[in-house]
């Protein structure tokens, strides 16, 4: 007999790649035989691969979070599981399935560190805390949540996150990389840096221009750093390049990062934080040369397969400048990225975790046609 979970991914407004995982997860899910629902708001459930209902967690507590506590727990009715995606999703559920009678098991995956000032990092100490307590098992997405997680008192452990879709297409040839470096507006002798990422702050652009701009004090070879991506800081990225004259980029969204990262000299990751970076896994699969700040999950992904530095420019500026010189090395990193690509989590991995979680978690299955519960063993 066939056994099937009832499973409600919920997510919330607090950012883009936190609902693109949760949509993935549930489309995983749906194709692997459980019956799954997206909920969050409406702008985030828009275009799921399964069912949807809409709960509008913000990503700021606000008056009308008692409403979305009380629709939430509707939505919840008849499920096994709630596997919320961030800190406010994961703090609503827990406190939506607290007055629940038949409580459905709860997991929360933690992405992000908390940041803001004072204010929002109080409001999220005692988020933090309610998660910690509340959800049957806690997944981070890094090491260091994982941590700060178990040290609040959770069942903890680290999530898989599914590496990219490789990019069909192989390395452009001589005529299309000339084109592409033209569009970019490189000059024939000038090395290629890229990074590529959401123009926000946690991705440390200060940083990444004050890298820049050591590497021109260095006397590194002719460089332009072309910078993919768009997000509420690239005015501000682009006034500081236009102010300091930097051979900086600021390239706005892209639909060819695949292209580029196969043709960069270096690629670099600047960020203050992060837990598993897709840009970065996108970047060991196109066989690049990669330089990353050792920061949250980078090393988790990148093993020895990348430069790694502190998030500090004079470090970075080094590591770089080795690179745009050192074609040997460049080689040598590109093989690694490669290899180390071909050992990143995949869907089935993904699947494989989540079963084994909710099982741990408690969730009680169901028969596949029939509303009864089967008790947990």
């Amino acid at each position: 007999m066939v056994r099937v979970m009832r499973i409600v991914q919920l997510t919330s407004t607090s950012a883009g790649g936190v609902a693109r995982h949760a949509r993935q997860v549930a489309g995983l899910l749906a194709d692997a035989g459980e019956q799954v629902l997206l909920a969050g708001p409406a702008d985030v459930v828009a275009d799921s691969p399964v069912p949807t209902a809409v709960v509008d967690i913000a990503d700021r507590p606000r008056p009308s979070d008692v409403a979305a506590l009380r629709r939430l727990r509707g939505v919840l009715a008849g499920t096994d599981l709630i596997h919320a995606h961030g800190l406010r999703a994961g703090a609503a559920a827990v406190l939506a399935t607290r007055a629940m009678r038949a409580r459905p098991a709860v997991v929360v995956t933690l992405h992000n560190l908390p940041v803001g000032g004072a204010k929002v990092q109080a409001v999220a100490a005692v988020l933090e805390r309610v998660v910690a307590r509340g959800a049957d098992l806690v997944l981070g997405v890094s090491g260091d949540l994982v941590a700060r997680a178990a040290r609040l008192g959770a069942s903890a452990q680290r999530a898989l996150v599914p590496a990219p879709a490789r990019a069909d297409a192989g390395p452009p040839d001589d005529a299309a990389r000339q084109q592409l470096r033209a569009s970019l507006g490189l000059a024939p002798q000038e090395r290629l840096v890229l990074t590529v990422g959401r123009l926000a702050p946690q991705k440390g652009l200060g940083l990444l221009a004050d890298t820049a701009a050591a590497l021109v004090r260095r006397g590194a070879p002719a460089f332009r750093w072309v910078v993919v991506g768009d997000g509420p800081l690239a005015g501000e990225l682009a006034e500081r390049v236009r102010a300091d004259a930097l051979p900086v980029v600021v390239a706005g969204r892209r639909e060819d990062v695949p292209a580029l990262n196969a043709v960069a000299d270096v690629v670099v990751s600047t960020s203050t934080w992060e837990g598993q970076p897709l840009a970065v896994q996108e970047a060991l699969q196109a066989g690049a040369a990669v330089v990353a700040t050792d920061v949250g999950g980078t090393r988790e992904v990148t093993a020895d397969a990348a430069v790694l530095v502190p998030p500090q420019a004079e470090p970075l500026a080094a590591a770089v400048s080795r690179l745009l010189t050192d074609d040997a090395e460049r080689d040598r990193l590109r093989a690694a990225a490669r290899a180390r690509s071909g050992r990143l989590p995949t869907p089935e991995d993904v699947v494989a975790q989540l079963r084994d979680v909710y099982a741990r978690a408690g969730v009680p299955q169901r028969t596949r046609g029939t509303d009864r519960t089967r008790p947990t063993d």
